[in-house]
């Protein structure tokens, strides 16, 4: 990294410890009860690219033995940098390489199947998804929504999201099916997260 781009870095957790601390238990209860909009610590300076969620929840998660594959809105950005040096991880260009993938708003997601999905004897060497989205509510419209079940939900969870590609649907029931195997995702707003570990099931407002 040159002179110029160290000098406009922002710093990373205020405490480094009791930052990734805060993020790794919200992002552990937050694949512990699917579905579920939980707000995310931010306790850091952050870039201007990215969600602020989704900046935070990796520095938290990803370290210098972690392969990252950032989607084109990202590569490019002041979060690659800033991530890049604050936990040393990799950047890859293929994302099937990745131990984690970041997708901007707006940038195509890559195949499920393409990525990282473990294997049988070794299901946790598969690839995290951090997927940016508009909005996410727990209170879903009659047009709309999904329907979760599976471990950690009792019942049956409703939730509803803005921004995803409109086979997302489809793509997690082959995830899913993969069991497992299989990636597991998180959604992000600017300030909340939603955990969908591959063991939930989804149902779409036709389905349901």
């Amino acid at each position: 990294m040159n002179t110029e781009v160290l000098q406009n870095l922002v710093a990373g957790f205020e405490h480094e410890a009791y930052g990734s601390q805060a993020v790794f238990r919200t992002a552990l209860n937050a694949l512990s009860h699917p579905g579920r909009p939980l707000d995310l610590p931010l306790n850091t300076a952050l870039p201007r690219q990215g969600h602020a969620a989704a900046a935070a929840l990796l520095l938290g998660l990803v370290d210098s033995d972690t392969a990252l594959w950032l989607s084109p809105g990202l590569a490019g950005s002041d979060a690659a940098t800033w991530l890049r040096f604050h936990t040393g991880c990799t950047w890859v260009s293929d994302p099937s390489e990745a131990h984690f993938i970041w997708v901007a708003q707006g940038d195509a997601l890559p195949a499920l199947q393409s990525l990282r999905l473990g294997s049988d004897a070794y299901p946790d060497q598969s690839a995290t998804c951090v997927i940016e989205v508009q909005s996410l509510h727990s209170e879903v419209s009659d047009t709309g929504g999904w329907t979760l079940q599976g471990p950690g939900i009792l019942g049956q969870r409703k939730l509803q999201v803005q921004g995803l590609p409109a086979d997302f649907p489809a793509q997690w029931a082959g995830n899913h099916a993969s069991f497992p195997c299989g990636v597991d995702v998180f959604l992000a707003t600017a300030a909340h997260i939603v955990g969908l570990p591959r063991t939930t099931r989804l149902f779409t407002s036709e389905e349901a």
